[in-house]
């Protein structure tokens, strides 16, 4: 456990109680004034490219020792910066999620009661590598009326650091609080633990990171977490699959980007099919310079396959690695995702509507997939504009993390002189 320094602990008081003070006005903060801020950001990204990707360079030429996927997170492009003031864009466009009237009911005594959706408060965000959780989370705190403070990885400070101050540009513009959207202020890692418990400070801590982090904050938090721990996704191709597709999806599922959590990890494949396709996959993929980890069955049906420990198929990769099992039938593909899976994203690639609706049943993960790539498991691609991370817990959402998993909800009553008998 991380000892908790003066320092670390007077610093996080500081910002947390100033978050405090912004939460209260962002969550009273019109439409019109959260957009602004969201779009005024968005143009200062794009205006300010050359100074956000220098920084970027300093970043990676200090992580010169990482791996290659680790790296891959850790850049920022002008593609990559497009795709994130786009993504503050769409954030600002999205209706507004506080004040949503969940639900509305009248008692027989004539009291209406209503269900109103408010923001949670403050949002401590612990993640690594990287950037661009930066402006994503801050877009999707700030339009959900959350304040929040960020805690990047020490690969990412200045990377970080040029974002945020975007994103301030933004506020101010709008006239909202600056302390609304706040980076630690030290790369302290003592900082991390004073957040973690931080009770009646900051109301949820959402780690976004490997599996080491979100461990460290599951064991060490005193305040609400909402996590997932790593991204172990399946592709399950059934006997009735529609060959290309099932090529096109797999492909797609694994090698996109590799180093993402919604990256497939584990191919399964039905007995009935592998011998023909099973091949066919496999060439495929090595064309696009993907390894493999094979058992028994699929080694008998391409021999060259190297073999696969039980540690593999527990294994999130993150890189250009897949775990290749032949199955018999559904049963045994849930089987083996409820053994080794994580609860995150699985898929079934499948022309037969029974399988795929007992696979989808059958699944405890967060996210099940019918013919379509795993890697579609994104806040952007749900329609949410961004996302704060991926939940696999039980408690109090799942799947991508968008505005409406950033609010709670209150109750409304209203009556007419109603008295209790």
């Amino acid at each position: 456990m991380n000892a908790v320094t003066q320092d670390a602990a007077r610093l996080l008081d500081t910002a947390a109680r100033a978050a405090r003070e912004a939460a209260w006005r962002i969550a009273r903060a019109p439409r019109p004034a959260k957009d602004a801020a969201l779009r005024a950001a968005a143009a200062a990204l794009r205006a300010r490219q050359a100074e956000i990707l220098a920084a970027n360079a300093a970043d990676l030429e200090a992580a010169a020792g990482l791996t290659p996927a680790f790296r891959d997170r850790l850049t920022l492009t002008p593609a990559r910066l497009e795709a994130m003031a786009r993504g503050l864009e769409e954030v600002a466009d999205l209706p507004d999620p506080v004040g949503r009237v969940l639900a509305e009911w009248t008692r027989p005594n004539g009291l209406l009661i209503r269900r109103v959706a408010q923001p949670i408060g403050v949002i401590g965000m612990i993640f690594e590598s990287r950037p661009n959780v930066t402006a994503d989370a801050a877009a999707l705190c700030l339009k959900s009326g959350n304040a929040v403070i960020l805690r990047g990885g020490s690969e990412s400070t200045r990377s970080a650091a040029a974002i945020h101050a975007c994103l301030l540009e933004g506020l101010r513009a709008a006239g909202l609080p600056e302390a609304a959207i706040q980076v630690a202020p030290t790369a302290d890692r003592a900082f991390v633990g004073a957040m973690l418990r931080a009770a009646g400070l900051i109301d949820l801590i959402i780690p976004r990171g490997g599996k080491g982090l979100v461990t460290r904050v599951m064991e060490e938090a005193r305040v609400p977490v909402l996590a997932h721990a790593e991204g172990l996704c399946h592709t399950y191709i059934h006997a009735a699959a529609d060959p290309a597709m099932a090529r096109s999806i797999l492909a797609n599922a694994k090698m996109r980007r590799t180093g993402i959590c919604g990256a497939t990890e584990t191919l399964l494949i039905d007995a009935a099919i592998a011998p023909s396709l099973l091949p066919v996959l496999i060439a495929d993929l090595r064309g696009l310079g993907c390894d493999f980890r094979a058992e028994a069955r699929a080694r008998a049906i391409v021999p060259d396959l190297p073999p696969a420990t039980e540690q593999d198929f527990a294994t999130e990769w993150l890189d250009a690695v897949l775990s290749v099992k032949v199955v018999d039938g559904v049963e045994e593909a849930l089987a083996h995702i409820r053994r080794y899976g994580s609860e995150h994203t699985e898929a079934i690639v499948t022309q037969d509507e029974a399988a795929a609706r007992a696979f989808l049943d059958g699944l405890d993960s967060a996210v099940g997939m019918w013919n379509a790539s795993t890697q579609f498991c994104d806040g952007g691609e749900f329609g949410f504009g961004a996302e704060i991370g991926i939940a696999t817990g039980r408690l109090h959402t799942r799947g991508p993390v968008g505005l409406e998993q950033l609010c709670t909800y209150r109750y409304h009553v209203i009556g007419t002189g109603q008295t209790r008998p």
